[in-house]
């Protein structure tokens, strides 16, 4: 007679248990789900000109089984990563001003420009702004909430007002809030009061030791009169950019100042004062981390401080990576993209913000944020500091096209992440790609939006492979595109967790890395989503949207395993039996072993001929 292989009797064996396998089975879903593409185009190298913006195309629909002509993406909703807050831009003093009482605008004009920038049904539903706190270098004058004569001081902070904000920036705060009540507000302070610094200005200089207390109270202070206004704070920094530029209002700070400031005088005031706003750390870019960022972020009791909120990043300087190493480092931290402006300095706008919203989102942003929402026609009115920033509108103010109002492409690549992907969505996995960039996001609703961009000149097929079902599409030359779609994934429905082998440790993507061939190795469990591994319906085990895989597809005891797109051949098929322990490649037929029965962190995962033994015991938690 003939004998039943082993990870057939696995399979069975863990599908028929009362504990189960941990893989349940596909739910019933309708196929040929309606997928519609919205494409923006732009015409000119500089990506600045929009022949077509966000403009809706006839929808087409998936087809049975995977695979396709083109490029092919991946997309499991199954493998979810941090949820989205929201993206936008910021209230500066010029964009605040510009729309509201220099006159530029009729009443009826800036409605509807409020429209079409928050509300998620008539325009692109922005869901984040980031005001500063006091003047900018993007503001008509410098100014904060408590400036006296030269010469005196408040410590008392008697003097403090927002009746600045109150022209201009509070009542347009206001009305984006009820156009889309999923708004979240953070602010972001220039400069302290010149009185509290060693300089006297408001340019540059440093805030004075004596005055480390009087500062806080000025955050609860600012904090309190805008919740008063009806506009809660969800986030603040204690610094924009510490050190930089003297030219405009700024203040220097140090790594030890920055962390003493947080931990001992800001998050207990804000504690102490009933308030629920975050400390967000850093505020500024990824080459700079470790200056004036790690000695905050590396203390436990800032972290775990109910005020602090994650790390806040700003794109000018660095690699991105950085965001991810310090996520892996500190899995529990929120991280948020909380600036990066257009300008006439960038090469290729388009290229530019598209990378910023893939970029910022893959490696762990839950927000994406421009710089100011407006500037007129002359890229002002600025303080100092920045005159090539450009915004995602362009009020016009004095000129022949006064009152009047351009949507620049930054408004386009905006909307193609804000308009479709709301407050509350996780990040999900998909294929990554340098030849058609992209990020996938599942809403609240259960509804899929998959943005991507085609930045060369010629139009690239792309498939797009999702829940056993694939749809393709031509991409046009210079588009960004985001795809909509509803349903529910077949295929789905596996358990999701840590696999914990020998030595209680647990089975890890090594670096965090996404990248195919990255090795799969034991590791101390430190619960990152390098070491959360989903046991699919169809065989497969997943991580950061990969599959686990035997390195070509060999059979042979001792081939070592790793992290490779996902494909549907035997060499990412798996049995998982929860009673046994035993993970199985069907293929082969052979256990997912931990080599040399080695229990040292980086021990590599291997596949080698079922034993029984200890480095071949895995538990899903």
């Amino acid at each position: 007679m003939r004998r039943t292989p082993r990870a057939v009797r696995l399979l069975l064996a863990g599908l028929l248990s009362a504990a189960g396998a941990g893989v349940a089975a596909p739910p019933a879903q309708a196929a040929g789900e309606q997928v519609t593409a919205y494409l923006t185009t732009t015409d000119d190298s500089a990506g600045r000109h929009v022949v077509r913006g966000l403009q809706a195309q006839t929808p087409f629909s998936f087809q049975s089984g995977t695979g396709g002509a083109g490029e092919n993406i991946t997309v499991d909703e199954n493998t979810r990563y941090q949820t989205f807050t929201g993206g936008g831009a910021s209230f500066t003093d010029t964009a605040a001003w510009l729309m509201n009482s220099s006159g530029a605008l009729s009443q009826a004009t800036r409605d509807a420009t409020m429209r079409k920038l928050f509300s998620p049904t008539d325009g692109i539903g922005l869901s984040f702004l980031r005001n500063p706190m006091g003047a900018s270098d993007l503001a008509r004058y410098g100014y904060t909430y408590d400036d006296v004569p030269a010469g005196q001081s408040d410590p008392s902070l008697a003097g403090f007002s927002i009746a600045h904000d109150l022209a201009d920036v509070v009542p347009l705060t206001r009305q984006a809030l009820r156009l889309n009540p999923s708004l979240t507000v953070m602010a972001s302070p220039w400069t302290a009061p010149a009185w509290m610094k060693d300089s006297g200005s408001l340019n540059g200089g440093w805030l004075k030791a004596e005055d480390y207390g009087a500062y806080a109270a000025y955050f609860v202070k600012y904090l309190q009169a805008y919740k008063d206004q009806g506009v809660d704070v969800s986030y603040v920094t204690a610094q924009n950019e510490p050190t930089c530029c003297s030219g405009y209002p700024s203040m220097s700070w140090n790594a030890s100042g920055l962390a003493y400031f947080t931990r001992n005088e800001l998050l207990p005031r804000l504690q102490s004062a009933g308030l629920t706003t975050k400390v967000l750390a850093h505020d500024w870019n990824w080459d700079v981390y470790d200056s004036y960022a790690a000695q905050t972020v590396d203390d436990a009791a800032v972290r775990n401080h109910p005020n602090f909120g994650g790390i806040a990043w700003h794109g000018y300087g660095g690699d991105i990576a950085r965001q991810t190493a310090v996520h892996n480092r500190y899995p529990a931290l929120d991280a948020f993209g909380t600036e990066h402006s257009g300008g006439t300095w960038i090469a290729d706008q388009q290229r530019e913000d598209m990378s910023n919203i893939i970029d910022y989102t893959r490696n762990w942003a839950k927000s994406v944020t421009k710089w100011s929402l407006a500037v007129d026609q002359n890229k002002g009115p600025h303080n100092g500091g920045c005159g090539t920033c450009t915004g995602l509108i362009t009020v016009h103010d004095g000129d022949g096209a006064s009152g009047t109002v351009d949507y620049t492409v930054e408004y386009y690549t905006m909307g193609h992440l804000t308009k479709f992907v709301r407050p509350g969505a996780q990040r999900i996995a998909s294929t990554e790609s340098a030849a058609v960039p992209n990020v996938a996001w599942r809403n609240p609703d259960g509804s899929k939006a998959l943005i991507a961009y085609n930045g060369s000149s010629a139009a690239k097929t792309l498939t797009v492979d999702w829940g056993g079902q694939h749809a393709t599409y031509s991409l046009p030359g210079r588009t960004s595109a985001t795809f909509t779609w509803s349903g529910t994934q077949s295929g789905g429905g596996g358990s999701t967790g840590a696999f914990v082998g020998l030595a209680g440790k647990c089975l890890d993507v090594a670096g965090g890395s996404s990248v195919n061939g990255t090795a799969v190795q034991l590791y101390d469990c430190n619960g990152s989503t390098a070491q959360q591994w989903t046991v699919q319906a169809d065989g497969s085990v997943r991580a950061l949207g990969k599959c686990l895989d035997v390195t070509s597809g060999s059979t042979a005891d001792g081939a070592k395993v790793q992290l490779y797109d996902c494909n549907g051949t035997g060499a990412q098929r798996w049995s998982y039996n929860a009673a046994t322990g035993d993970v199985v490649n069907t293929a082969a037929d052979k256990c997912l072993d931990v080599t040399a029965n080695s229990p040292a962190n980086g021990a590599r995962a291997q596949i080698w001929s079922c034993t029984g033994a200890a480095n071949q015991k895995w538990t899903l938690r």
